[in-house]
């Protein structure tokens, strides 16, 4: 019985008291700050506790402040303010954060590597009220992720010391306190201080869904590799502005990487600064140990620039200095991909013979590709020869093992349209058939529009009035599928049909003559030639030049 009462009354007595510290309280409270975080408009978005850790401005924290901030500073207790520069790493389930602040060697403390063990004293160093600083016992200690600790800790605090530094006997710094639900409570809590200053970015932090709730600026990793991954996510994940600012670290960081140049230049011709663009990649060529890649990095550049904004010219790059730039690289470096934007940039200039000759060499390297074939059949559509454009088609096709998978669609349909436009219509519909199974989903009206026109090329009138009725279906407010349909009714004699067509047509269109043309054609032909010569008139009067001769006909 005395055992449990002695078990009971401790925590009690140990957390009320406050014992001398074995540790220089007045140097380590320099390293307590206050943080506060901030909304885009400059509104208090929150505030809570943080210290430094180590000499590098890094600093420990709760997360949750950061939450939809878009800014952030720090206060030490001399009233000195810095801003939160970049975070470092978070962590949601433990509510820990570790950013950068922008200041020169801060008392920041030392991170304990050891973990304490039950019984063990420690004390919260507050921001502030260096003279009350409340000090107890570890009671419990639970691993997590590893070997990282989380502490019960018997002892009181104010509910305003949440995230404070929780020290041992030395001063080094063990856990960050978690804020308690009252100031009565006589155990709390602490998360492993070695746990937060351990967090890191990665390449692939980008995307992490705690970095990612917060507009605050993100730390490139250390490492290249990583740093390049995160860029390259965040290319794609950041707006244009904050993708900006990671460029601009990067370079700092890597000045001897030429990628950061390559990638700052691209913003520069996005922004139509192609002088700026130049001076970053001749920069990223000088410091490349790898110039072949430089130098095609340069040329795919050019060449984009020269395809899509070639509106606004730049003296010194045109489409030829993208060759030489690429021919330089394969000089270097003998790759096919080098060769490939050599093809590609020659189809641009409308060399298509020598844009072929190029491709026929590619496809006997190791770029042999259906996508290789379909580039080399573009030439030969270029230079009006059908019959090698079908050839190359098909052996595009042939890259495919059957059944044919979705990837191969683009190439059915690339050669279902040079059928078409070859007059080769029933292949062509053969094409399209085996097109539909692999994209049924993203079909469009249109899709059926194109193979209803194959089908009439083909005399294929049942299969085409089901696809032209299915494309109506798509698009019902499109006037011309309704003129089509009974366009076709008429030819094929069904009358009635057409004439149930064209009036739809007309409710979809009445200012267009197509509805009306086809009614008076349809019911002149099933000989209510009153009521279609009536019809043709209308036609006529909103400038249908076909009415004309039908009345000629149907009046006598």
């Amino acid at each position: 019985m005395k055992r449990y009462i002695f078990t009971l009354l401790f925590p009690v007595f140990s957390c009320l008291l406050v014992y001398a510290q074995p540790f220089n309280v007045k140097k380590a409270s320099k390293a307590v700050l206050t943080l506060k975080t901030f909304k885009a408009d400059g509104t208090l978005l929150a505030s809570s506790n943080a210290f430094f850790v180590g000499e590098e401005g890094c600093a420990l924290s709760s997360f949750a402040p950061f939450r939809g901030a878009d800014r952030a500073v720090v206060i030490d207790a001399q009233g000195k303010e810095w801003p939160v520069e970049a975070m470092l790493g978070a962590n949601e389930t433990y509510d820990v954060a570790k950013f950068r602040v922008d200041v020169k060697k801060p008392q920041g403390l030392t991170v304990a590597q050891q973990t304490l063990s039950t019984g063990s004293e420690v004390w919260v160093l507050p921001y502030l009220e260096v003279k009350k600083v409340p000090q107890g016992v570890v009671r419990r200690v639970e691993k997590f992720l590893g070997d990282n600790a989380y502490y019960t800790v018997a002892l009181q605090m104010p509910e305003t010391m949440g995230y404070c530094p929780l020290l041992n006997a030395e001063g080094a710094v063990v856990g960050l306190m978690q804020a308690p639900s009252s100031a009565a409570d006589t155990l709390n809590y602490a998360v492993s201080a070695c746990y937060a200053d351990s967090l890191r970015i990665t390449g692939l932090s980008m995307n992490d869904r705690a970095l990612r709730s917060t507009n605050i600026k993100k730390a490139l990793p250390a490492e290249l590799d990583q740093a390049l991954l995160a860029m390259y996510i965040g290319v794609q994940s950041l707006d244009s502005a904050a993708y900006a600012v990671m460029v601009d670290d990067f370079i700092a960081a890597f000045p001897t990487s030429p990628d950061g140049y390559a990638y700052r230049a691209q913003l520069k011709v996005d922004a139509d600064d192609f002088k700026g663009a130049q001076q970053d990649m001749e920069q990223a060529i000088s410091v490349a140990d790898k110039k072949d890649e430089a130098h095609y990095n340069y040329a795919r550049l050019i060449y984009q620039k020269e395809v899509f904004k070639s509106q606004l010219p730049f003296e010194p790059w045109s489409y030829e200095k993208a060759y030489q730039e690429v021919g330089e690289a394969y000089a270097l470096n003998a790759q096919p991909i080098y060769r490939h934007l050599q093809a590609q940039i020659r189809y641009a200039q409308k060399q298509y013979d020598d844009a072929f000759a190029i491709y026929q060499e590619l496809l006997g390297s190791s770029l042999r590709s259906a996508e290789m074939f379909f580039e080399a059949s573009r030439c030969k559509e270029q230079l009006k020869d059908t019959t090698a454009q079908l050839a190359l088609l098909d052996s595009a096709l042939a890259q495919f093992s059957r059944p044919l998978l979705q990837e191969a669609a683009p190439y059915l349909l690339a050669r279902a349209q040079a059928r078409l436009d070859a007059g080769k219509y029933r292949e062509a519909a053969a094409d399209l058939n085996e097109y539909e199974p692999l994209m049924r989903s993203r079909l469009g009206a249109n899709f059926y529009y194109i193979r209803y026109q194959a089908e009439v090329g083909g005399r294929l009138f049942k299969q085409a009035l089901d696809d032209i009725q299915k494309a109506i279906d798509l698009l019902p407010q499109y006037d011309l599928y309704y003129a089509e349909k009974a366009s076709l009714e008429v030819r094929v004699g069904l009358y009635d049909d057409a004439i149930a067509t064209a009036r739809q047509c007309i409710d979809v269109a009445p200012d267009h003559s197509d509805g009306y043309l086809f009614l008076g054609l349809a019911q002149c032909l099933k000989g209510e030639k009153t009521e279609g010569i009536k019809h043709l008139q209308k036609a006529k009067e909103l400038g249908d030049e076909q009415a004309d001769d039908l009345i000629a006909k149907y009046a006598q």
